[in-house]
């Protein structure tokens, strides 16, 4: 299961409307990919389509879909939405992350 914070729904609905997505019926897609100075990043983007082998996921009124591999490091994260003076953005708390870099956008397992 992923979860969505209040202040990141928000804020996904507003980004996605911006980009002619709809929250209400397209996807934010989550997932893991090589790279960032712990090893591994995480990867955030507005889809319109589920592939197959995709978990789906639905928290908050958000539509999450997770390809397969990037689900065994995701389980359990919650998005999160950090804005004002020193706001990161986008926040993925992860309880599998057993490093995260300082910026927040990497981890390693």
């Amino acid at each position: 299961m992923i979860k969505v914070s209040e202040q990141a729904k928000t804020k996904l609905t507003q980004l996605m409307s911006e980009d002619g997505f709809d929250i209400a019926q397209d996807y934010v897609r989550v997932g893991v990919k090589s790279g960032g100075c712990s090893g591994l990043s995480y990867d955030l983007k507005f889809d319109k389509e589920q592939v197959e082998g995709d978990k789906l996921f639905e928290d908050n009124q958000v539509k999450i879909v997770v390809d397969k591999r990037s689900f065994l490091y995701l389980v359990g994260t919650t998005l999160e939405y950090s804005g004002g003076l020193n706001g990161k953005g986008f926040v993925f708390n992860n309880p599998n992350a057993q490093r995260t870099c300082g910026c927040g956008e990497s981890f390693s397992l």
